[in-house]
């Protein structure tokens, strides 16, 4: 889904369309779009955020039942891409890492595959939008070189990379730490409690 909405999108032109709107050029911008490329965005756009929150519903449920049967789950996977395994880590580390290069979140918390993908689509993303390039003429004051250099088109998808990589790494490391501490709750219960001490589920227990 992804890989389809970077083709479609610059096949329209939707992004190039979206900064020339921003900027008032609003007739500019309905020439560049094509309609042909528009018009097979549009049905994808609105099937992927019905197929989201149909699986978000989905997974919620899921994990109800989970919970109440008490479910187990893998905490140590051994395979040929990654090595990886519950353990406490700081979700301010996810994001800090994933602002300096998205990806690097994803790797901080073991999400090796993620995190190729997002620094592949990242190092696209900047290549072709001439993004450094920008950048380069905006240190040395050539404000205007730096504005005709960038290509709109692909320099659009640079922010909402950003956004998931942020995002995806900071969620995940929640989650992570949340599974984590039911993994530690259980194994205590089932090797270390003895029938005359309670331990707590929840925060508000123990006060």
């Amino acid at each position: 889904m992804f890989i389809w909405e970077i083709f479609v999108n610059n096949m329209a032109h939707i992004n190039h369309a979206m900064v020339l709107s921003f900027t008032g050029n609003i007739e500019m911008a309905k020439d560049v779009l094509d309609p042909r490329w528009t018009l097979m965005y549009i049905p994808v756009y609105i099937f992927a955020i019905w197929d989201i929150y149909r699986t978000t519903v989905d997974l919620n449920r899921v994990f109800l039942l989970a919970e109440q049967e008490n479910a187990a789950f893998n905490s140590y996977v051994i395979s040929a891409l990654e090595i990886n395994y519950l353990d406490k880590r700081r979700p301010l580390n996810a994001i800090v890492w994933s602002i300096l290069t998205p990806g690097l979140g994803q790797l901080y918390i073991h999400r090796v595959l993620t995190a190729i993908f997002t620094m592949i689509f990242m190092i696209a993303f900047v290549y072709f939008s001439k993004f450094l390039v920008a950048i380069h003429f905006l240190f040395i004051g050539e404000i205007s070189q730096a504005t005709q250099v960038i290509n709109p088109q692909w320099f659009l998808f640079i922010p909402s990379h950003y956004g998931f990589s942020i995002y995806d790494s900071y969620v995940n490391t929640v989650e992570n730490n949340k599974l984590f501490e039911s993994e530690q709750r259980k194994y205590l219960k089932e090797n270390y409690q003895q029938y005359r001490v309670k331990i707590p589920v929840s925060v508000n227990e123990v006060k």
